[in-house]
């Protein structure tokens, strides 16, 4: 896994560091769509030296380059996705658990219909269909 996140640092042209590494590593070994909080605990149990300043600066910048995604829950936390393709999400609001979702076929119809209907005085750049309910048990 370590070499995966090097390169990809490496291909945004960022520099590798261990604090980056760790923190990148920490959003892919949760696979949770975890918040910063748990990012930061995961963080002082496995590099206890890295500060918590240090979480959020490097979680702005992988997102800032688009390594990681932000997600807002309805409950307005912010959660990180370490899946940068596209797809979307199904948000449960009884657990506040996020799942991914991929169906080419919805995003080709909300796609196409934005084509047909454009927004004025606005440019598209990425739709995010997020689901909400509750997961069945």
């Amino acid at each position: 896994m370590k070499q995966i996140i090097s390169e990809r640092l490496k291909e945004k042209g960022l520099k590798v560091t261990p604090q980056r590494m760790a923190i990148f590593e920490a959003v892919l070994e949760l696979k949770t769509h975890p918040t910063a909080e748990q990012i930061i605990a995961y963080i002082k149990e496995n590099h206890p030296g890295i500060s918590v300043a240090t979480v959020y600066k490097v979680l702005d910048t992988l997102a800032e380059h688009n390594l990681l995604k932000k997600v807002k829950t309805e409950k307005d936390i912010m959660r990180y996705d370490a899946v940068v393709d596209h797809h979307h999400h199904l948000y449960c609001t009884e657990t506040d658990k996020i799942a991914d979702y991929h169906d080419e076929q919805i995003t080709q119809l909300i796609e196409a219909y934005f084509k047909e209907h454009p927004i004025k005085s606005f440019s598209i750049k990425d739709i995010k269909l997020q689901i909400t309910g509750q997961f069945k048990k």
